[in-house]
């Protein structure tokens, strides 16, 4: 299954406590349909104390979120949106359905 979303793309969250967010996606599972998104859905992991980080403690990062609950973000519409491909000369594009900007 091709993916909509991907990395180093602009976003906005549409559902969950995290709703009307924006973020930049820096990675995507594209096996589980989950990607992380900067800034959102943080989480608190338990680490043991180790060589690398001698002291151990709880660690705040991001977590993943599903793709269902994530769509392109248009700077020219300030908003979330669907977006259509145009091919020209071998080239794929994106593009806003409303606007008709690239994104």
């Amino acid at each position: 299954m091709s993916l909509r979303i991907r990395k180093d793309d602009e976003v906005i969250v549409l559902a969950g406590n995290y709703k009307g967010m924006k973020g930049k996606v820096l990675r995507v599972f594209p096996d589980r349909q989950r990607a992380i998104v900067e800034g959102v859905n943080y989480i608190q992991r338990h680490t043991p104390p180790n060589p690398r980080n001698r002291e151990g403690g709880i660690v705040k990062r991001e977590g993943t979120i599903h793709m269902s609950n994530l769509a392109l973000y248009c700077s020219n519409c300030d908003k979330g949106v669907r977006f259509k491909t145009v091919v020209e000369k071998d080239d794929k594009k994106r593009v806003c359905v409303h606007c008709g900007e690239t994104l």
